[in-house]
Formats: C-alpha cells, structure tokens, sequence
C-alpha cells in the first residue's frame, strides 16, 4: 500500500476528529494572515502616506491628530490657522514647496478636501495621469478619490451637494450657526470633473476640490480672516527641515511637525495593540497543537495493532516513523493551506470596509515575508505534536501486541 494512501485513510477513518484539527489549525493560519495583512497595510501606508512633505504646520495640538487628519483624512482637524502664514512659508529660503488645505464637510460621510492642484504632481509625480477627465480649475469642480467613485459610482459631470462637518450627519460647530451652514450647503453645487486612478494612499477615499470653497461655503471667512487647516511644506532639505519647524513652530496658536515622527508615533500604538491581539494568536496556535496531539493520541490504541503489523511483514523503521508523523503533519498541511486560503480571501473581501473605515489599504493574494515563517513554523509544530503520539505506538512490542 502506498504511504499516502495509507494516510489519507487513516485521516477519514476520523472524520469529526480529523476536520476539528484541520478547522483549528486553519483558524489560528487565517488568523495571523490577516494581522500579517493589516500590519503590512500599516508599513506600506507609514511608508508613502504623507509622499515628500517632512513638515506639516497647523493649529496647536496633538501632532499625531494633526498628521491623521491631514494625510489619512481620520479624526478631526486640530483647527485652522491664518492664511496669509502660507504666504510666509513659501517664502522662507528652506521651502521647496507648501499648499495649503481646507476641510469641514462631507459628501456620504467621505471628506471634502480643499487643496490646491499643484499638490498631485508634487506628490504623487508630474506624469501622474487622471484616471478620467481633469483637474479642478476653478470653484465648484472636484475630483473624486478612486475609492469613492466605486463605491457611489460616481463619473465625470455628475452633480452633488455637500454637508457640514468631517463624518456624514455631524456637526463640528456650535449650534448657532450651524442651520444657516447646512442651507448654505443645499445651495453649494458641485461638479465632478475628474477622477483619481488609484494611488494606494488615503487620497482613494477623498473628494479634492479648489481651496477656496471652504471660504465661498462659510461666508464668515472673508478678506484677513481667511484661515486653513494645514499647510504641507516640502523643505528643501533635512537641515532646512529642521529651520523650518523652528521657525514657525514658535509662532502663537500654531505647531509645526516632523511627519515622519507623528506618523510612527501612531504606527507604534498600533504595533503595540497588534502585540496584544499576537496574545490571542498565540493562544490559537496552542489550541491547534492541543488538537493535533489530542488527534493522533484518538489514534494510537487504534494504529498500535497496525503499526505492529508494519512491523512484522518487515516494513522499514522510516516508512513506519513516516507513516505515524506524517497523519499529523498531513492534518497540518490541510489546515496551513485552508487558512492561508481563508485569510487572503477575507482580507480581499473586506478591504473595501477596512479602507473605508480606517484608511488602512489591504492587498491580499500577495506573499508576504512573514508567511513564510508561517508555513514553516506551522509544519513544525505539526511534526513536534505528531512525535509524542508516534514515539508511544512505535514503543509497542508487536508478538507482545499480538498474544495480548
């Protein structure tokens, strides 16, 4: 009899016991798939989420809120500063560049972001191409994000109404105002004239338009009192970097960040709650053990009487070693191979909702380094569970055996 064939029916002789060891070990494989997912997500989204701009100036207050609200368009700005400090900025002898960004309003709970044109070359590069239409060159045209055109189904020349505040049906103003606010929205139309191809940052899930509707939509910001939310300054160096947060850092009412540090200051309180879910991981992955020995355990009085006669009619001590390791580890493998299976997909189909909600782009069906330790590490412990079990049957005395 062939060696896998004497496997697979020693597999479905226990059938129950045999799918509850496949179900565990593919569980705990999803599992860790789906954090290697997210955290490969956090790496790449860290890596290029805020492009060339080491320096971000805003309203005082938590910096990692600043760098969230202003590259991964999460939580709620920190405040607005003057305008007319972009006109200094762009003046000062470090600065390679700076645009301005105004935010505040929604459009089906996605932000609506003010932010001068020449930010997309800048970014993302000059040969960048719209994936339809074009930019936005005067009050009332937006493009939309990639993301948000799938999703609502937007296209070029569609028309909508904006509404007030970062999430769909709030309010980040005082009720005073905040009725002639929304009228003011009913009345404020505008125009798609262009979609994003997918740039694999944030931006998928924004609406851009010109800078200056913040001010034509609240007719409170007139003349001097024009005010913005951020301002994303490219220095022209690392040591201008340095001048730059300096200087404007020190102004009244105003912060001016390094992006690198607010933005891995976040990704470290995220590490440290995947830490705490690889608490959970590894609980997993114990059970699944506990179930591979528990399994071949199920097995041994029943293959002791087998494992004798192999003995007997003369079988190599290998291909009986083989025969009795090999069960568990071929229940490891089954799992291994269903939970890299089950996690990819459920990456794929719930990236949609992930990146809706968090920003956090998930790309499965790509084979990341640390699944490779998986692999490896759950055949492993297939072959550490499986020799206990195996080491107890072998022991056997097969004449013994057989008088008994």
């Amino acid at each position: 009899m062939k060696l896998f064939t004497l496997l697979w029916r020693n597999v479905i002789h226990r059938k129950m016991l045999s799918l509850l060891t496949i179900f565990s070990v593919a569980v705990t494989v999803a599992l860790v798939v789906f954090l290697l997912l997210c955290s490969n997500g956090v790496e790449q989204g860290a890596e290029k989420g805020y492009g060339p701009f080491e320096v971000t100036i805003g309203a005082k207050g938590s910096a990692s809120q600043l760098a969230l609200n202003t590259y991964y368009h999460i939580g709620a700005p920190t405040g607005n500063v003057p305008y007319k400090l972009l006109e200094d900025i762009r003046k000062d002898e470090y600065v390679d560049r700076a645009y301005a960004m105004t935010t505040g309003d929604n459009y089906n709970g996605f932000p609506i972001v003010g932010m001068e044109p020449e930010y997309f070359a800048t970014r993302y590069g000059a040969d960048k191409q719209m994936a339809q239409g074009k930019l936005y060159d005067k009050l009332g045209d937006t493009i939309v994000g990639a993301h948000i055109a799938n999703s609502l189904g937007l296209h070029v020349g569609d028309k909508f109404q904006g509404a007030h505040g970062l999430v769909q049906g709030t309010d980040d103003d005082d009720d005073g105002d905040a009725a002639g606010e929304h009228d003011q929205h009913h009345s404020f139309t505008y125009t798609v004239v262009g979609i994003l191809p997918p740039l694999m940052t944030s931006d998928d899930r924004a609406v851009f338009t010109t800078l200056d509707y913040a001010w034509a939509v609240h007719e409170s910001q007139q003349g001097d009192k024009k005010e913005v939310t951020t301002i994303l300054v490219k220095p022209k160096s690392l040591l201008g970097a340095q001048s730059i947060k300096t200087k404007f850092g020190q102004i009244s009412n105003v912060q001016a960040i390094y992006t690198s540090k607010a933005v891995a200051d976040v990704v470290n309180v995220v590490d440290k709650g995947t830490q705490a879910l690889s608490v959970v991981t590894v609980i997993c992955i114990l059970l699944a053990a506990g179930s591979i020995v528990l399994s071949l355990i199920a097995a041994v009085n029943e293959r002791k009487k087998d494992v004798g006669l192999l003995r007997l009619i003369g079988k190599s001590k290998r291909f009986i070693w083989v025969s009795l390791i090999g069960e568990g580890v071929l229940l490891t493998f089954i799992g291994l191979i269903c939970g890299l299976l089950v996690g990819h997909a459920g990456g794929y189909l719930s990236r949609e909702a992930v990146f809706e909600y968090s920003g956090l782009q998930i790309q499965s069906w790509h084979f990341m380094p640390g699944e490779g330790m998986l692999v490896v590490g759950t055949l492993l412990i297939g072959v550490l569970a499986s020799v206990g079990p195996a080491l107890q049957a072998y022991r056997v005395d097969p004449l013994q055996l057989f008088k008994s």
